[in-house]
C-alpha cells in the first residue's frame, strides 16, 4: 500500500513558514519521498500502519491550512502516466524489501 500526503499550508507570516517548514521536515524523517511541491509518499505495509500514520500526521501537523492523505494499492500507484516529465530513478522507490538476519 501508499499513503500520499497532499498539503496546501499557508506561506504569508513568519510564523506561517517556520509550520510549514517543520511540517515538510516531519514528512522527511517519517519516509516519505517528495512527489511534487506538497505533495508526499510512502509505502506502508497493511491498515494498521496506515491508521497509526494518519493519528501521527494528525499529532504533528499545523493548525492551519489543509492536509489529505490518500492510502491507494501498490498496484493503483503503478498506474501513475506521466505527461510531462518522468520518475525520478536516483530515488530507490519500490516495494522491495531487504532483510536482514
Amino acid at each position: 500500500m501508499r499513503a500520499i500526503v497532499f498539503f496546501d499550508l499557508p506561506n504569508v507570516f513568519s510564523i506561517d513558514r517556520k509550520n510549514y517548514l517543520k511540517f515538510r521536515n516531519y514528512l522527511t524523517k517519517e519516509g516519505f519521498i517528495m512527489l511534487q511541491e506538497s505533495v508526499y509518499s510512502k509505502l506502508i505495509m497493511n491498515k494498521q500502519q496506515s491508521d497509526l500514520l494518519i493519528k501521527r500526521l494528525e499529532k504533528n501537523s499545523p493548525k492551519k491550512g489543509i492536509i489529505q492523505v490518500l492510502i491507494i494499492t501498490e498496484k493503483q500507484y503503478s498506474n501513475i502516466q506521466y505527461i510531462i516529465g518522468k520518475t525520478n530513478t536516483k530515488i530507490i522507490n519500490s516495494e522491495d524489501r531487504l532483510i536482514v538476519l
